[in-house]
């Protein structure tokens, strides 16, 4: 078990104001001595990470998918463990994890001393533990103002979908994945390191995070109304074969369009294409629950249902 942790947390994550003293109760209460990092922004998490490095024996980040994200890069570099901590508004990577939102029972995660390797991917050199997006999942990202995660939660992701729609226009794209070359013409690629994304959208009913491949989808341009009828399997990631998607899985993908387009991970904008996905198996450490790792061993065991890539 933990000894010694470093705290740190977005104070301004959705619910980066909340109480935190139980969860903080409970980790001091097992003899973890916690040292609060107090930082302003996001953007100073992997410094503080690399400078106590070597003084704790894990990072417990509290905020949301966007402080996780900033927090990867210094994660895998130093092999600290991880602890979450689910402030924010989607909160995926937890979700992914089965790491419980009420903050003291995420605290007693930490405290039974479970770790778990999980995977990392990157997008021209980019961390991200959840999903990357390519069009319409962009378009979404650019209308998710703090102002309306706070006031909305989960649920403006899908109200900023529904905007996103009306004015988005398709693009051609180019997928080459572990040597597979297609072209598609698509109004969203989506690429999954982990299982959830979008406030619990899943990105493939057989993806998760420490199986070492990327599961990516493309959809093919549609009206309002398909969009609609494809909306469930969208949710839910069970793309059936008369759904207009294209799907592939893999280790490396490369995907380039026509022009440079915009690609954010794990809701962030992180680069643009041409975008190079590599997969780093097992790159950090994080502390988990006993039913993750029930959940774990049982799908080591069940075949996947897909293993070769399928053009609709």
């Amino acid at each position: 078990m933990a000894r010694s942790a470093l705290l740190l947390i977005n104070r301004k994550s959705r619910n980066g104001a909340a109480d935190v003293d139980a969860g903080l109760a409970c980790l001091r209460q097992a003899g973890i001595e916690v040292i609060d990092a107090d930082l302003e922004k996001p953007d100073q998490i992997p410094e503080a990470i690399r400078r106590h490095a070597d003084h704790v024996d894990c990072v417990i980040v509290g905020g949301g998918d966007g402080s996780l994200n900033a927090a990867a890069p210094a994660l895998v570099e130093t092999g600290v463990p991880l602890g979450i901590l689910p402030l924010g508004t989607a909160n995926d990577l937890a979700r992914t994890l089965a790491i419980p939102t009420d903050i003291e029972a995420a605290a007693q995660v930490i405290v039974s001393g479970i770790r778990h390797h999980i995977d990392v991917g990157s997008v021209n050199g980019r961390y991200f533990f959840n999903v990357a997006n390519i069009g319409l999942g962009v378009q979404v990202t650019h209308q998710l103002s703090p102002d309306l995660k706070q006031r909305w939660g989960v649920v403006c992701y899908a109200r900023s979908l529904a905007s996103a729609f009306k004015s988005f226009n398709p693009f051609h794209a180019e997928i080459v994945c572990d040597g597979r070359r297609h072209r598609v013409r698509s109004i969203q690629i989506a690429v999954g390191n982990g299982r959830y994304y979008g406030g619990g959208m899943t990105v493939d009913e057989e993806a998760s995070i420490d199986d070492h491949r990327f599961f990516l989808y493309s959809i093919e341009p549609l009206d309002f109304w398909n969009m609609l009828r494809l909306a469930p399997a969208v949710r839910s990631g069970t793309f059936q074969e008369h759904h207009p998607v294209h799907l592939e899985q893999g280790r490396t993908i490369e995907i380039v369009t026509r022009k440079p387009m915009v690609v954010t991970a794990d809701g962030e904008i992180v680069t643009r294409t041409p975008a190079r996905f590599t997969m780093h198996g097992g790159a950090v450490q994080v502390f988990v629950p006993p039913g993750y790792l029930h959940q774990y061993e049982e799908t080591r065991n069940v075949a996947p249902k897909r293993t070769a890539a399928r053009t609709e």
